[in-house]
C-alpha cells in the first residue's frame, strides 16, 4: 500500500479536502492520510511514500524530519534541501538571468545587527551605502520588503528616500530588498504544480484579502499562454512542485513579482470555489502519481547536494 501523507498546521479546508479527493478515488493500493510523528530516531524509515508539506517554513522540527525521511526515499513536496537554501532574493537576480521579467531589486543590510553580532561583524560593508545610486537604479514608488518570508509582512510601499527611510528604520534586523514598483494594469496569482499544470486566476491585491480574487480584468487567450509559459519557466527552474507565481502587467509586460510560495494559500474561504476545487483535484492527482512510482532511490553515496534533485522539462 502506497501511503500519502499531509503535514499542515492551522488550515482548515485544503489539507482534509486532499485526502478526502484522493480516498474517494478508490485508486488500488493508494490512501492518504494526515501525518503522525513524535520524536524522530536519526535511522527513522518513515512509512511515507510521499508527503505534501505545508509547515515546515515555520517549524524547523518538520524541515529536518522531512531531511530524514528523504534520506528513506519519501517524495515530499516541496523539496526540503532547496526550500531551506531558497530566497527571494536569488529568485530574482536568476529570473533576470533566464530572461524572466522582474522590477529592479536591490539587497539591503539589515538596519539592526542580527543577534550576537556587533559593529565588528559589519567590516567588510560599505557604510555608509550609496543610496543616491540605489534610488536612481531602483526608482520610486518602490517596495520594500523582508529578502525572504511571505504574508505581506513587513512590506511597505516607499515613494520618496524620506518615506523610504521611515519605512527602513521599522525592519529591525531583518534582511531587507528594495524593489520598483509596477503600477500594473492587470494582476494575476497562479497555481502551478508538477511544474506540468498552471491555473491562472485574476487577482486584485489592493482588494480586501476576502475580495482579492475578484478582479475587473479577463486575461486574452495570448495573455493566458503567456502566463502559462512563465509560470512553468519559473517553477522548472527553481524545482517547485507546488507553487504559487504572481505577475504584475504594465504596458504588455508580466513582471514576475512573488514566486517563493511553496506553501501557498489553498483555502477554501479565499481562494473561491472553482480555483479550491481546481486546486484539490490537480493536487490529488499528483500525488497520486508521485506514489505510484514509488519511492525514489536516494543517491548512493548519499552527497548532501544529490538531494536538491534535478530540473525537469517545462511543458512542451
Amino acid at each position: 500500500m502506497k501511503v500519502i501523507g499531509l503535514l499542515f498546521g492551522m488550515e482548515q479546508s485544503f489539507p482534509p479536502a486532499v485526502v478526502e479527493r484522493i480516498n474517494s478515488m478508490h485508486v488500488p493500493d493508494v490512501r492518504a492520510e494526515f501525518v503522525k510523528v513524535g520524536g524522530v530516531r536519526m535511522d527513522a524509515f518513515l512509512g511515507y511514500d510521499v508527503i505534501l508539506d505545508r509547515i515546515s517554513h515555520d517549524i524547523p522540527f518538520y524541515r529536518s524530519m522531512l531531511k530524514v525521511a528523504a534520506l528513506g526515499g519519501t517524495r515530499v513536496v516541496n523539496n526540503p534541501f532547496w526550500w531551506s537554501a531558497d530566497d527571494k532574493f536569488f529568485n530574482y537576480a536568476l529570473m533576470e538571468r533566464i530572461g524572466v521579467p522582474v522590477p529592479r531589486t536591490v539587497l539591503l543590510p539589515h538596519k539592526e545587527h542580527p543577534p550576537g553580532t556587533t559593529a565588528e561583524s559589519m567590516r567588510n560593508l560599505i557604510y555608509p551605502l550609496d543610496w543616491q545610486a540605489i534610488f536612481e537604479y531602483v526608482g520610486f514608488p518602490a517596495f520594500l520588503k523582508p529578502h525572504a518570508g511571505g504574508g505581506w509582512k513587513h512590506v511597505f510601499k516607499v515613494h520618496s528616500p524620506e518615506e523610504f527611510f521611515a519605512a527602513y528604520d521599522q525592519t529591525g534586523d531583518l534582511c531587507m530588498v528594495l524593489q520598483s514598483a509596477v503600477e500594473f494594469t492587470e494582476y494575476y496569482r497562479c497555481y502551478c504544480i508538477g511544474r506540468r499544470w498552471v491555473r491562472v486566476m485574476p487577482y486584485e491585491p489592493r482588494n480586501p484579502h476576502h475580495l482579492r480574487y475578484v478582479a475587473s480584468w479577463t486575461p486574452s487567450n495570448e495573455r493566458l499562454s503567456q502566463i502559462e509559459d512563465l509560470a512553468l519557466t519559473i517553477c522548472s527552474a527553481l524545482g517547485y512542485d507546488f507553487n504559487t507565481v504572481e505577475f504584475a502587467v504594465a504596458d504588455g509586460v508580466p513582471y514576475a513579482i512573488d514566486f517563493l510560495n511553496p506553501a501557498p494559500d489553498a483555502e477554501r474561504s479565499s481562494v473561491q470555489e472553482d480555483n479550491f476545487e481546481w486546486v484539490v483535484q490537480t493536487t490529488a492527482e499528483f500525488l497520486i502519481e508521485l506514489a505510484q512510482q514509488g519511492r525514489r532511490q536516494p543517491p548512493s553515496n548519499y552527497i548532501w547536494s544529490d538531494f536538491i534533485g534535478k530540473p525537469k522539462r517545462k511543458r512542451s
